[in-house]
């Protein structure tokens, strides 16, 4: 029996230093070369924070890019989706809901153009970035209200999207927050 035990007690103990203690500050020790410090990417404007890089915003004036819907209402505290199947009856009426809002607000756009991240809430509520076409299909409001011309709108979705990681992995992005201080920077 001790022959079982004093193994079981050395294995525990390497395990609680190597697990509870190296890895935990070894991540820290990589979030501290993130940007941010491992704290998160601040936006910061004359002087003021105004968001996070990697945490959604609601923008609900016309005027501005609308990012991805939140089931959470961009509660950073509280992240989480619906939780609600493809087939659920209630999760299809909000569905359905978001793209009647959208094209309301967005006339001359027909439903296929929609794309889906502009009426599905991400898995955590907080999805700060759009692709660069969910950008581009919200050109022509922002245009008519801002009388902005509709290419130099796209040439700012192009500054601002992100690129692949090597031109292979992940998807084209375009944060929201970024692009539409840069909208905003634009007018001056």
């Amino acid at each position: 029996m001790k022959k079982y035990i004093s193994p079981s007690l050395r294995l525990t103990l390497v395990l609680i230093v190597l697990l509870a203690v190296i890895y935990p500050l070894l991540i820290a020790a990589i979030g501290k070369l993130t940007p941010g410090g491992g704290d998160g990417e601040r936006i910061v404007v004359n002087a003021k924070v105004v968001g996070y890089a990697n945490v959604g915003q609601k923008f609900s004036d016309d005027k501005y890019f609308q990012g991805r819907p939140s089931a959470v209402d961009y509660n950073a505290a509280g992240s989480g989706a619906s939780n609600k199947g493809a087939t659920n009856p209630d999760y299809l009426k909000t569905v359905q809901d978001r793209i009647d809002t959208f094209l309301v607000h967005n006339p001359g756009i027909r439903k296929e153009q929609i794309p889906v991240e502009l009426v599905t809430a991400s898995g955590s509520g907080l999805d700060p970035d759009l692709s660069p076409l969910a950008a581009k299909v919200q050109v022509k409001r922002i245009a008519a209200l801002r009388h902005i011309d509709e290419n130099k709108l796209n040439e700012l979705i192009d500054q601002q999207t992100k690129k692949p990681l090597l031109g292979l992995f992940g998807p084209a992005t375009v944060n929201v927050l970024k692009l539409n201080i840069a909208l905003d920077a634009s007018k001056k």
